[in-house]
């Protein structure tokens, strides 16, 4: 085979495997014959020549050909500026995450072989960091199952574990959307939950003991907005009642404050030599407290109330433990 035969080849190889992905209920050698403008006979050798290159594919009626759902994603050419910038968006991952997430490093390191030495000895030792964190076989099998579900539309019956207790509950998911959150070092799953709260509710995958795929289908609404949900949340937790957040910070942290956008909701007042404030509108302004109690001595909770009041009870308890 010339070289231009091998190119051309590999150009309908890649054409094939896109429209086979676009097309999950299958077509016939004659319908991939004319999307391609090849013959039936080619079409039947192309469909040979994919699945002998690892594609998984299913005859899902006779003489109808398909990728198995879930199982592959077509190949997908990346810039180097896009390579590192899906990079830091992993490493971020990563990071905030408590135990060794395998599909992640799997991920990773996928993508280190397509990147320049340089940068790709970066990316193997960020997946050399992340394999010296502790595995939850829980966790990786929970997201693996969560997210098959969340591409197939398909509700994914869950085994979790409720915040402060070891009781688990089973569920019935339909997934929305995924989410990873730096607050609490998780990702969470946002969906419709049948069996209990028959509502909208968010799962942290962490909690997740069991997870599997059911064969029911559901449709994610129409007016579902994960981003304007999501806004409404400092961290994960969503709500349509928002509350006003009014925080003063000292003079010392004002430029490092007002460099940086924390929230959607986000208003600021330059206070001169007296500091700044700054003002946001969430809806469970609980999720801030860490935040807020990072900036130490340097911001103080103006409101609400109970939020000050709790903030104020904490820092005592503090310094107590260390009288």
């Amino acid at each position: 085979m010339s070289e231009q035969e091998s190119l051309d080849r590999a150009a309908r190889l890649s054409n094939l495997t896109h429209l086979l992905f676009r097309n999950p209920k299958g077509l016939t050698s004659e319908q991939i014959a004319r999307a391609l403008k090849i013959t039936s006979r080619q079409a039947y050798r192309d469909l040979d020549a994919l699945e002998s290159t690892g594609v998984p594919m299913t005859e899902m009626t006779p003489g109808r050909y398909a990728i198995i759902p879930g199982h592959f994603l077509p190949p997908v050419h990346f810039s180097l500026e896009e390579a590192v910038a899906l990079f830091l968006a992993a490493r971020l991952l990563a990071r905030y995450s408590d135990d060794h997430n395998p599909i992640v490093a799997q991920a990773l390191a996928k993508l280190a072989s397509s990147l320049p030495e340089t940068v790709a000895e970066h990316v193997q030792a960020t997946v050399a960091g992340l394999a010296a964190k502790p595995e939850d076989r829980s966790y990786s099998a929970a997201f693996a199952a969560v997210t098959q579900g969340w591409s197939e539309r398909r509700k994914v019956r869950i085994w979790h574990r409720a915040a402060g207790s070891e009781h688990i509950h089973e569920y019935l998911l339909s997934p929305y959307f995924v989410e990873p959150s730096a607050v609490g070092f998780a990702t969470h799953v946002i969906g419709r939950e049948e069996l209990f709260f028959k509502d909208l509710h968010t799962f942290k995958l962490e909690r997740i003991r069991t997870a599997e795929v059911t064969a029911e289908r559901y449709e994610i609404p129409d007016d579902f907005d994960p981003v304007a949900l999501l806004n409404t949340a400092w961290g994960i937790m969503f709500g349509q009642e928002l509350q006003e957040v009014v925080l003063r910070f000292s003079p010392a942290v004002k430029r490092r404050v007002l460099e940086s956008r924390w929230h959607p909701s986000q208003e600021h007042e330059d206070l001169g030599d007296a500091g700044c404030l700054l003002r946001f509108r969430v809806a469970h302004p609980l999720e801030m407290k860490p935040w807020v109690r990072g900036w130490g001595k340097d911001c103080v909770c103006l409101a609400p109330e109970w939020l000050r009041r709790e903030l104020a009870e904490e820092a005592g308890a503090g310094v107590g433990n260390y009288a």
